[in-house]
Protein backbone atom coordinates (compact mmCIF):
# COMPACT_ATOMS: atom_id res chain seq x y z
CA UNK A 1 0.00 0.00 0.00
CA UNK A 2 1.34 3.42 -0.94
CA UNK A 3 2.01 5.89 1.86
CA UNK A 4 -0.69 8.29 0.62
CA UNK A 5 -3.36 5.54 0.53
CA UNK A 6 -2.31 4.33 4.00
CA UNK A 7 -2.79 7.84 5.43
CA UNK A 8 -6.27 8.03 3.88
CA UNK A 9 -7.28 4.74 5.53
CA UNK A 10 -6.01 5.87 8.93
CA UNK A 11 -7.70 9.26 8.58
CA UNK A 12 -10.97 7.59 7.61
CA UNK A 13 -10.81 5.24 10.59
CA UNK A 14 -10.07 8.11 12.97
CA UNK A 15 -13.05 10.05 11.67
CA UNK A 16 -15.27 7.04 12.27
CA UNK A 17 -14.20 6.63 15.91
CA UNK A 18 -16.47 9.42 17.30
CA UNK A 19 -19.40 8.03 15.31
CA UNK A 20 -18.79 4.53 16.67
CA UNK A 21 -18.46 5.86 20.20
CA UNK A 22 -21.67 7.85 19.86
CA UNK A 23 -23.50 4.83 18.44
CA UNK A 24 -22.34 2.79 21.43
CA UNK A 25 -23.56 5.47 23.83
CA UNK A 26 -26.89 5.65 22.02
CA UNK A 27 -27.44 1.88 22.17
CA UNK A 28 -31.07 1.37 23.04
CA UNK A 29 -31.78 0.00 26.53
CA UNK A 30 -35.13 -1.39 27.65
CA UNK A 31 -36.98 -0.94 30.93
CA UNK A 32 -40.05 -2.89 31.97
CA UNK A 33 -42.43 -1.32 34.49
CA UNK A 34 -45.00 -3.30 36.50
CA UNK A 35 -47.56 -1.31 38.47
CA UNK A 36 -50.44 -2.42 40.73
CA UNK A 37 -52.75 0.31 39.45
CA UNK A 38 -54.51 1.71 36.41
CA UNK A 39 -53.06 4.02 33.76
CA UNK A 40 -55.45 6.86 34.66
CA UNK A 41 -54.61 6.81 38.39
CA UNK A 42 -53.18 10.25 39.34
CA UNK A 43 -51.08 8.64 42.08
CA UNK A 44 -49.05 6.59 39.62
CA UNK A 45 -49.09 9.33 37.00
CA UNK A 46 -47.38 11.68 39.47
CA UNK A 47 -44.83 9.07 40.54
CA UNK A 48 -43.91 8.03 37.00
CA UNK A 49 -43.65 11.66 35.87
CA UNK A 50 -40.94 12.27 38.48
CA UNK A 51 -39.20 9.01 37.57
CA UNK A 52 -39.10 9.93 33.85
CA UNK A 53 -37.97 13.46 34.67
CA UNK A 54 -35.06 12.19 36.74
CA UNK A 55 -34.12 9.65 34.06
CA UNK A 56 -33.96 12.49 31.53
CA UNK A 57 -31.67 14.48 33.81
CA UNK A 58 -29.40 11.42 33.93
CA UNK A 59 -29.21 11.33 30.14
CA UNK A 60 -31.93 8.79 29.27
CA UNK A 61 -34.40 9.84 26.58
CA UNK A 62 -37.37 7.62 25.77
CA UNK A 63 -37.23 6.61 22.12
CA UNK A 64 -33.58 7.61 21.69
CA UNK A 65 -31.56 5.49 24.07
CA UNK A 66 -34.20 3.82 26.24
CA UNK A 67 -37.45 2.01 25.52
CA UNK A 68 -40.21 1.56 28.13
CA UNK A 69 -42.64 -1.36 28.39
CA UNK A 70 -45.34 -0.67 31.00
CA UNK A 71 -47.89 -3.14 32.35
CA UNK A 72 -50.84 -2.02 34.48
CA UNK A 73 -52.08 -4.91 36.60
CA UNK A 74 -54.33 -3.11 39.16
CA UNK A 75 -54.16 -5.03 42.44
CA UNK A 76 -55.37 -8.32 40.95
CA UNK A 77 -53.07 -11.18 41.94
CA UNK A 78 -53.64 -13.20 38.77
CA UNK A 79 -53.02 -10.15 36.57
CA UNK A 80 -49.84 -9.32 38.47
CA UNK A 81 -48.50 -12.84 37.91
CA UNK A 82 -49.45 -12.78 34.23
CA UNK A 83 -47.86 -9.40 33.52
CA UNK A 84 -44.77 -10.26 35.58
CA UNK A 85 -44.22 -13.34 33.44
CA UNK A 86 -44.88 -11.32 30.30
CA UNK A 87 -42.32 -8.67 31.19
CA UNK A 88 -39.73 -11.26 32.22
CA UNK A 89 -40.16 -13.03 28.87
CA UNK A 90 -39.29 -9.79 27.07
CA UNK A 91 -35.89 -9.92 28.84
CA UNK A 92 -35.53 -6.15 29.33
CA UNK A 93 -32.34 -4.67 30.75
CA UNK A 94 -34.22 -3.90 33.97
CA UNK A 95 -37.70 -3.99 35.51
CA UNK A 96 -39.09 -1.27 37.80
CA UNK A 97 -41.49 -2.66 40.43
CA UNK A 98 -43.79 -1.11 43.02
CA UNK A 99 -44.50 -2.90 46.28
CA UNK A 100 -44.27 -6.48 47.47
CA UNK A 101 -47.26 -7.45 45.32
CA UNK A 102 -45.22 -6.80 42.17
CA UNK A 103 -41.78 -7.89 43.40
CA UNK A 104 -42.87 -11.39 44.45
CA UNK A 105 -44.31 -12.46 41.07
CA UNK A 106 -41.38 -10.86 39.24
CA UNK A 107 -38.88 -12.86 41.30
CA UNK A 108 -40.90 -15.99 40.58
CA UNK A 109 -40.67 -15.18 36.87
CA UNK A 110 -36.97 -14.28 36.68
CA UNK A 111 -33.82 -14.49 38.76
CA UNK A 112 -31.65 -12.89 36.11
CA UNK A 113 -33.33 -9.65 34.98
CA UNK A 114 -32.39 -6.83 37.39
CA UNK A 115 -35.35 -5.51 39.44
CA UNK A 116 -35.51 -2.12 41.16
CA UNK A 117 -38.44 -1.70 43.57
CA UNK A 118 -39.61 1.77 44.54
CA UNK A 119 -41.75 0.69 47.49
CA UNK A 120 -41.15 -2.27 49.79
CA UNK A 121 -42.11 -2.91 53.40
CA UNK A 122 -40.00 -5.88 54.46
CA UNK A 123 -37.81 -7.06 51.53
CA UNK A 124 -35.67 -9.27 53.78
CA UNK A 125 -38.63 -10.84 55.56
CA UNK A 126 -40.44 -11.74 52.34
CA UNK A 127 -37.25 -13.02 50.73
CA UNK A 128 -36.78 -10.38 48.03
CA UNK A 129 -33.20 -9.68 49.20
CA UNK A 130 -30.68 -11.44 51.44
CA UNK A 131 -29.95 -8.31 53.48
CA UNK A 132 -30.48 -4.57 53.20
CA UNK A 133 -26.75 -3.86 52.92
CA UNK A 134 -26.03 -6.68 50.45
CA UNK A 135 -29.16 -7.67 48.53
CA UNK A 136 -27.31 -10.56 46.92
CA UNK A 137 -29.74 -11.39 44.11
CA UNK A 138 -31.26 -9.60 41.15
CA UNK A 139 -33.42 -7.17 43.16
CA UNK A 140 -32.77 -4.01 45.15
CA UNK A 141 -34.50 -0.71 45.76
CA UNK A 142 -36.21 1.45 48.31
CA UNK A 143 -38.25 0.75 51.42
CA UNK A 144 -41.48 2.54 52.26
CA UNK A 145 -40.77 2.58 56.02
CA UNK A 146 -40.01 0.42 58.98
CA UNK A 147 -42.94 -1.27 60.73
CA UNK A 148 -42.51 0.95 63.79
CA UNK A 149 -44.21 3.76 61.90
CA UNK A 150 -47.51 1.89 62.30
CA UNK A 151 -47.48 2.72 66.02
CA UNK A 152 -46.97 6.38 65.10
CA UNK A 153 -50.18 6.27 63.09
CA UNK A 154 -52.15 5.29 66.18
CA UNK A 155 -50.46 8.00 68.26
CA UNK A 156 -51.30 10.69 65.71
CA UNK A 157 -54.88 9.46 65.38
CA UNK A 158 -55.36 9.80 69.15
CA UNK A 159 -53.74 13.24 69.07
CA UNK A 160 -56.08 14.59 66.42
CA UNK A 161 -59.16 12.67 67.69
CA UNK A 162 -58.78 12.08 71.48
CA UNK A 163 -62.26 10.57 71.83
CA UNK A 164 -61.41 7.58 69.65
CA UNK A 165 -61.33 4.39 71.73
CA UNK A 166 -61.89 1.79 69.00
CA UNK A 167 -59.88 1.49 65.80
CA UNK A 168 -60.50 -0.75 62.79
CA UNK A 169 -57.28 -1.70 60.99
CA UNK A 170 -57.91 -2.60 57.37
CA UNK A 171 -55.54 -5.32 56.15
CA UNK A 172 -55.16 -8.23 53.78
CA UNK A 173 -54.53 -11.29 56.00
CA UNK A 174 -52.55 -12.93 53.19
CA UNK A 175 -49.97 -10.14 53.24
CA UNK A 176 -47.11 -10.66 55.75
CA UNK A 177 -46.26 -6.96 55.76
CA UNK A 178 -49.82 -5.89 56.54
CA UNK A 179 -50.04 -8.47 59.31
CA UNK A 180 -46.83 -7.03 60.75
CA UNK A 181 -48.21 -3.48 60.55
CA UNK A 182 -51.29 -4.59 62.48
CA UNK A 183 -49.08 -6.29 65.09
CA UNK A 184 -47.26 -3.01 65.83
CA UNK A 185 -50.55 -1.11 66.13
CA UNK A 186 -51.94 -3.82 68.41
CA UNK A 187 -48.88 -3.64 70.66
CA UNK A 188 -49.20 0.15 70.95
CA UNK A 189 -52.94 0.15 71.64
CA UNK A 190 -53.02 -0.60 75.42
CA UNK A 191 -50.78 2.36 76.28
CA UNK A 192 -53.20 4.65 74.41
CA UNK A 193 -56.30 2.94 75.86
CA UNK A 194 -57.53 1.93 72.45
CA UNK A 195 -59.09 -1.33 71.32
CA UNK A 196 -57.98 -2.35 67.85
CA UNK A 197 -59.85 -4.69 65.55
CA UNK A 198 -58.35 -6.31 62.44
CA UNK A 199 -60.67 -6.01 59.45
CA UNK A 200 -59.83 -8.32 56.56
CA UNK A 201 -60.35 -6.68 53.18
CA UNK A 202 -59.66 -7.83 49.65
CA UNK A 203 -62.08 -5.88 47.45
CA UNK A 204 -64.50 -2.93 47.46
CA UNK A 205 -67.60 -4.81 48.64
CA UNK A 206 -65.72 -6.39 51.54
CA UNK A 207 -64.33 -2.99 52.58
CA UNK A 208 -67.78 -1.41 52.54
CA UNK A 209 -69.43 -4.18 54.56
CA UNK A 210 -66.65 -4.27 57.13
CA UNK A 211 -66.53 -0.51 57.73
CA UNK A 212 -70.31 -0.23 57.97
CA UNK A 213 -70.42 -3.03 60.54
CA UNK A 214 -67.61 -1.52 62.60
CA UNK A 215 -69.17 1.96 62.55
CA UNK A 216 -72.36 0.83 64.32
CA UNK A 217 -70.67 1.39 67.70
CA UNK A 218 -69.45 4.87 68.78
CA UNK A 219 -65.96 6.39 69.21
CA UNK A 220 -64.48 4.53 66.27
CA UNK A 221 -61.48 5.35 64.11
CA UNK A 222 -59.89 3.83 61.02
CA UNK A 223 -56.35 2.91 59.92
CA UNK A 224 -55.84 1.27 56.51
CA UNK A 225 -52.51 -0.56 56.35
CA UNK A 226 -50.25 0.16 53.40
CA UNK A 227 -51.41 -1.89 50.41
CA UNK A 228 -52.18 -1.69 46.72
CA UNK A 229 -55.80 -2.68 47.48
CA UNK A 230 -56.27 0.26 49.86
CA UNK A 231 -54.62 2.64 47.42
CA UNK A 232 -56.83 1.47 44.59
CA UNK A 233 -59.98 1.91 46.71
CA UNK A 234 -58.87 5.12 48.48
CA UNK A 235 -61.86 7.14 47.27
CA UNK A 236 -64.26 4.54 48.70
CA UNK A 237 -62.35 4.27 52.00
CA UNK A 238 -62.26 8.05 52.48
CA UNK A 239 -65.97 8.32 51.59
CA UNK A 240 -66.89 5.59 54.12
CA UNK A 241 -64.81 7.26 56.84
CA UNK A 242 -66.58 10.59 56.20
CA UNK A 243 -70.04 9.04 55.96
CA UNK A 244 -69.66 7.16 59.24
CA UNK A 245 -67.76 9.95 61.07
CA UNK A 246 -64.65 7.83 61.55
CA UNK A 247 -61.45 9.84 62.10
CA UNK A 248 -58.81 8.11 59.99
CA UNK A 249 -55.09 8.23 59.33
CA UNK A 250 -53.36 7.10 56.16
CA UNK A 251 -49.80 6.40 55.01
CA UNK A 252 -49.99 8.47 51.79
CA UNK A 253 -50.89 12.11 51.16
CA UNK A 254 -53.14 11.16 48.21
CA UNK A 255 -55.77 9.91 50.69
CA UNK A 256 -55.86 13.35 52.33
CA UNK A 257 -56.01 15.14 48.99
CA UNK A 258 -59.03 12.93 48.27
CA UNK A 259 -60.66 14.11 51.51
CA UNK A 260 -59.04 12.00 54.21
CA UNK A 261 -58.26 13.52 57.61
CA UNK A 262 -54.50 13.04 58.12
CA UNK A 263 -51.58 11.13 56.64
CA UNK A 264 -48.09 10.40 57.84
CA UNK A 265 -45.44 8.56 55.89
CA UNK A 266 -42.52 8.81 53.54
CA UNK A 267 -42.55 10.96 50.44
CA UNK A 268 -43.08 8.14 47.95
CA UNK A 269 -42.65 10.42 44.96
CA UNK A 270 -39.12 11.01 46.25
CA UNK A 271 -38.62 7.22 46.24
CA UNK A 272 -39.34 7.20 42.49
CA UNK A 273 -36.89 10.03 41.97
CA UNK A 274 -34.18 8.16 43.86
CA UNK A 275 -35.01 4.91 42.05
CA UNK A 276 -34.04 6.55 38.76
CA UNK A 277 -30.45 6.80 40.02
CA UNK A 278 -30.35 3.03 40.66
CA UNK A 279 -31.84 2.37 37.24
CA UNK A 280 -29.16 4.58 35.69
CA UNK A 281 -26.36 2.79 37.54
CA UNK A 282 -27.63 -0.68 36.62
CA UNK A 283 -28.10 0.24 32.96
CA UNK A 284 -24.47 1.40 33.01
CA UNK A 285 -23.24 -1.94 34.33
CA UNK A 286 -23.62 -2.11 38.11
CA UNK A 287 -25.38 -5.10 39.69
CA UNK A 288 -28.45 -5.00 41.97
CA UNK A 289 -26.69 -7.41 44.33
CA UNK A 290 -24.14 -4.69 45.13
CA UNK A 291 -26.56 -1.78 45.61
CA UNK A 292 -27.94 -1.57 49.17
CA UNK A 293 -31.66 -1.29 49.84
CA UNK A 294 -32.30 2.27 51.00
CA UNK A 295 -34.72 3.62 53.58
CA UNK A 296 -36.77 6.82 53.09
CA UNK A 297 -35.07 10.15 53.64
CA UNK A 298 -38.15 12.39 53.54
CA UNK A 299 -41.34 12.02 55.61
CA UNK A 300 -44.43 14.16 55.36
CA UNK A 301 -47.55 14.83 57.43
CA UNK A 302 -50.60 16.23 55.67
CA UNK A 303 -53.76 17.43 57.47
CA UNK A 304 -57.11 18.29 55.91
CA UNK A 305 -58.75 20.97 58.09
CA UNK A 306 -61.95 20.89 56.06
CA UNK A 307 -62.38 17.21 56.81
CA UNK A 308 -61.56 17.82 60.47
CA UNK A 309 -64.35 20.41 60.63
CA UNK A 310 -66.78 17.96 59.00
CA UNK A 311 -65.91 15.41 61.69
CA UNK A 312 -66.30 18.00 64.45
CA UNK A 313 -62.61 17.94 65.33
CA UNK A 314 -60.45 20.85 66.41
CA UNK A 315 -56.90 20.17 65.23
CA UNK A 316 -54.34 21.25 67.85
CA UNK A 317 -52.21 24.15 66.66
CA UNK A 318 -49.06 22.28 67.68
CA UNK A 319 -50.02 19.44 65.35
CA UNK A 320 -50.70 21.85 62.50
CA UNK A 321 -47.28 23.42 62.98
CA UNK A 322 -45.62 20.02 62.69
CA UNK A 323 -47.42 19.25 59.44
CA UNK A 324 -45.67 19.40 56.08
CA UNK A 325 -48.89 20.58 54.46
CA UNK A 326 -52.25 21.78 55.75
CA UNK A 327 -55.23 21.68 53.40
CA UNK A 328 -57.88 24.27 54.27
Amino acid sequence: MRRRDFIKVIAGSAAAWPLAARAQREQMKSIGILLPGTADDPVFQARLAVFYQELALLGWTIGRNVRIETRWATANTAELRRYAAELAALAPDLILATGDTTVRPLLQATRTVPIVFTVATDPVGVGSVESLARPGGNATGFMIYEFGISGKWLELLKEIAPNVTRVAVLRDPASPSQTAQFGVIQAMAPSLRVEVTPVNVRDASEIERAVETFARAPHGGLIPTSSAVALRHRVLIVALATRHKLPSIYWDRFFVVTGGLISYGPDLIDNYRRAASYVDRILKGEKPADLPVQTPTKYEMVINLKTAKTLGLSVPLALQQRATEVIE
